[in-house]
């Protein structure tokens, strides 16, 4: 199962009589499958809120994260997720090696 969680939050301290409003997701996935594991870091934008309004000491990191998972599209989430089984699958079968013969 992916792991998502938020690192950070960044936001604009006002904003259309509002404060506090959060405009980029820093995220993070991961996945453990036995011995191996996989995983991803990055920031996606947030376009300027549009109807409810989530105040900041409201947001969780379910909200975030849907929020992170929402501006990035489902494409992109299947994608991260997808590199994120490659990782793994190629910790448990290795098809490349660094090293010296010595």
């Amino acid at each position: 199962m992916f792991n998502w969680t938020v690192s950070a939050m960044d936001y604009t301290v006002s904003q259309d009589g509002h404060t506090n409003v959060v405009n980029t997701v820093h995220w993070r996935v991961s996945k453990e499958d036995g011995d191996h594991s996989g995983s991803s870091y990055g920031t996606v934008g947030l376009e300027p809120p549009s109807g409810t309004f989530v105040e900041w000491d409201d947001i969780t990191e379910d909200i975030a994260v849907g929020w992170a998972k929402a501006a990035l599209g489902d494409e992109q989430v299947s994608s991260i997720e997808a590199a994120i089984d490659a990782q793994i699958a190629e910790q448990a079968n290795p098809t490349h090696g660094t090293g010296v013969s010595w």
